[in-house]
Order: C-alpha cells, then structure tokens, then sequence
C-alpha cells in the first residue's frame, strides 16, 4: 500500500472531500426539513450537531482512512489484523454507499434533464393541465405535469441517468489525481460561485427580511424531541458520514494532512452551503406567496423552485444556472459514491483502474434503471409500502448508515489501539493539540448514543 496514489494538493483534498458531502442532501433535503422542524431553532441544533457529532465521527473516519491506507474494509483490517470481524463494518459502508449511488445516480439525471430542459425553455411552455388555470394554481399544475414527464416517464429518466453513469464512468478512470481532484477543483468554486449569485438575488426580493426571519430567528416554542432526532439525520447524512467515503478519500491523504483542521474545515464549508441554501430559499418562497407549500423532497426542487423562476424577470437564466448547481453537486456526489466501490475492487480483486470502474458502473446500468422504472410505470410494485427507490433509501439512509456509524464509534473508541487514533490526529506526535481527550471521549461516548438515539426513534 505504500505506492497508494494520494491527492496532489492542499486545496484538492479539501475540494475533493468537501464535493463528497456537498450533495442533494443540502440542496433540497435541508430547506425541507428547516422548515418542517420550526425553522430557525432547527438551524441552530443542526449546527450543534455538525460540531458534536459530524466533527469528531468525520475526524475518526480520516484517522481510520488514512491509518488504514486501504479501502473500507482494508483499512479496518490493517489497523487491527488481530481482530477479524470488524472488516463486516466497513463492508457494510460499501455496500450502503452503493445502494445509495443506485437511487442517487437516477436523481442525479432528473437534475440534467431539468437542466437541459432550462436551457432549451422547454421547462416553461404552458401545457394543456394549466391552460384556464392562473395565478399559483396554474403554475403548480404546469410544473407537475412537466415531473409527471421528465421523473416518472418511462424513456427520458433512463436516458439522462445513463448520460450520468457515462460521465462518471468517464472521470472515475481518469483516477484520483487527474479524475477525482481536477473535477473537483472546477466544480466546488462553480458550485459556490453559484450559490452566492443566487444568495446576492434572493436577498433583494420584497420579502426578503420575513423569509430571514423564519430562518434565522429562533422560535424555541417549535422544538420537539423529532427536532433533535431530524437534525442529527441531517447532520448524519449531510456529511456523508459512514459511508466509506471519508475513510476511502482519506486513503489518499498525504503522511501530512492536519486531519483535525480538515475535518473542521469540511464540516464549516458544508454548513455553509445548507445555509446558503436556506438564504436562497425562504426569502424567494415568502416573496412568491409559497410560504404555505411543503417543501418536500422532489415536489421543492422540481415544482416550487420553478415556479419562483416562473415569476422571477429571466426565468431561464436564472432555471439555467440552478439546475447546473444542482446537476454539479449531484455529480460530485455520485462520484465520491462510485470511488467507495472503485477502490474496494481496486485493493482486493486488485483490479486495473479501469477495469475496476467498468465492474462498480456496469451493474448500475440495471441497478439504476430498476429504481427509475420504480418511480413511474412500476410505482405499484411496493416493499413494505414503499417503491424500490424509496425503500432503498430508507433502509440505506435510515438504517444502514446510522448503525454504521456506531459501529465507527465504537471500532474507533474502543478497539482500534488509543496511540493509533492519537497518532493519527497528531501527526505522529509533531502537531499540538488540545483536542484529543475531548475528540476520543466524544467518539467513545456522545457520538453512538445519540447516533442510536437516531436510530431506535424511527422504530418508537
């Protein structure tokens, strides 16, 4: 493992690591959960989250990756060859990520359709649902009917998600260095550059204070036990965390990576973009007269976002530049995703790059279409109640991930070896810090109980 390819610079790592977490997550699934949990005092204890549990779990996953200098499982089996079953665990991330990357490559095609939808105008010529229908009302029925054509037909989405695995298929074989991080270098600035055009815009509209109101002023009549427990999800899977990304990227750290301060670092700028995300939204959503929608899920980004741009002078430009945002932080995301399985093949089938990229693709192809195919003309086909899109996404995000998490916590606490972790944040003694009694006790204690405290209130 010694002549494992590592990221060539300071701002790749960052870049890369933070284009892994910056995804769908923060784009639609923040605003709908901020303002389904009371707005600001949501806010407020995610970011309490981000610093008592996304910190310190992110820090034990770098420390694990880089430690490990492998894949998921390798990297448990290299830090502690003495104890055989923890490679179960880092298993169980890969196989979470990739049933997430089944249903996230599909969602990642509905964002370039609509993106290319945007650029031709199409997304905006009335259909016959709304003729007769004005105001809000016709606006709403168009807007369905075009997700009616565009997410569950039958052809179009399959299409677009296999243009998405081509893409990725594409960078993930240019490999680490010139795939990965050049990607990421372009895409993250343009991802942010984008995000402030949008903040500097929404923040001139009429209702703009109201909207900032809702968000950042907190009402602490609004909090619930669910408003811990959703913003700890959020937190969860905002950051990506267990996964088998950071452990994966952190693989390719260099010897001299400040794993603490990177974490810091990546955790801050992802806050950031949920932020910028909710100063984009609710000030638009109160201008419009939206403020009663619910902004859930696909009908938020699909629906209500371009019935803003609607009614916004130079819908397209504006419908152009979001859905290319949204489209870039799917894209990394996807990628980031793919590279959990990519490395696996690489360091266990010791498989060529190539090769190993062609082998996790492939089946998504079948994977991918399944889910889409679920959404639309095979909506009636149910597990538990759910289409396959959506019960893979409960069991991987609501389940798999938390007890992943857990599992890191505890492997990290309590398993792997105290210099090891020590080692690890310090830099093999030569940086100073003050952190580390209070990162390993959060790892041993806080971090799995309210991990598990997330899991067991889904099943209350």
């Amino acid at each position: 493992m010694s002549e494992k390819i590592k990221f060539g610079s300071k701002i790749g790592i960052i870049a890369a690591t933070v284009g892994s977490a910056v995804g769908l997550g923060n784009v639609w699934r923040f605003p709908a959960e901020t303002q389904a949990n009371g707005g600001a005092v949501f806010l407020l204890i995610y970011i309490l989250c981000i610093f008592i549990l996304g910190i310190p779990v992110m820090t034990a996953e770098f420390s694990l990756g880089r430690g490990g200098n492998s894949d998921a499982i390798g990297a448990f089996r290299n830090v502690t060859p003495h104890r055989k079953g923890w490679w179960m665990a880092g298993a169980l991330a890969i196989l979470a990520s990739y049933l997430i990357l089944s249903f996230y490559m599909v969602v990642s095609g509905w964002t370039l359709e609509y993106l290319f939808q945007s650029i031709t105008g199409n997304l905006y010529t009335p259909t016959t649902p709304a003729e007769g229908i004005v105001g809000i009302e016709g606006e709403e029925a168009l807007f369905q009917d075009r997700m009616a054509q565009y997410i569950t037909g039958t052809y179009r989405p399959l299409v677009m998600t296999y243009v998405m695995l081509v893409a990725n298929l594409c960078i993930l074989a240019l490999g680490v260095q010139k795939g990965i991080e050049k990607m990421s270098n372009v895409m993250m600035p343009v991802l942010f550059v984008l995000l402030l055009i949008f903040c500097a815009f929404s923040l001139t509209l009429p209702k703009a204070s109201e909207g900032l109101s809702f968000f950042l002023k907190p009402d602490f009549s609004a909090v619930t036990p669910a408003t811990f427990v959703n913003a700890l999800g959020q937190a969860f899977f905002s950051l990506s965390l267990a996964m088998g990304i950071l452990v994966t990227y952190s693989s390719y750290y260099p010897a001299n990576t400040k794993l603490t301060r990177t974490a810091v670092t990546v955790s801050l700028l992802d806050l950031m973009v949920a932020i910028l995300m909710g100063v984009i939204i609710f000030p638009a959503v109160m201008t419009f007269g939206l403020a009663d929608h619910q902004l859930a899920g696909s009908a938020l980004v699909f629906v209500t976002l371009p019935e803003i741009f609607a009614q916004m002078g130079g819908t397209q430009f504006w419908s152009t530049l979001f859905f290319l945002l949204l489209t870039v932080a799917a894209f990394t995301s996807t990628i980031s995703l793919a590279e959990v399985s990519v490395a696996f093949m690489e360091c266990h089938f010791k498989m060529k790059r190539i090769k190993a990229c062609v082998v996790v693709i492939l089946p998504l192809f079948v994977l991918s279409s399944i889910c889409s195919l679920s959404v639309g003309p095979w909506s009636d086909f149910t597990i538990c109640g759910k289409t396959i899109f959506d019960f893979l996404d409960a069991v991987a995000t609501n389940i798999m991930l938390p007890v992943g998490g857990i599992l890191l916590c505890v492997y990290m606490g309590w398993v792997a070896p105290r210099k090891f972790f020590y080692n690890e944040i310090t830099n093999n003694g030569t940086l100073r810090t003050r952190t580390f009694g209070i990162m390993a006790f959060m790892i041993k204690w806080i971090s799995p109980i309210l991990i598990a405290i997330i899991l067991i209130w889904q099943f209350i």
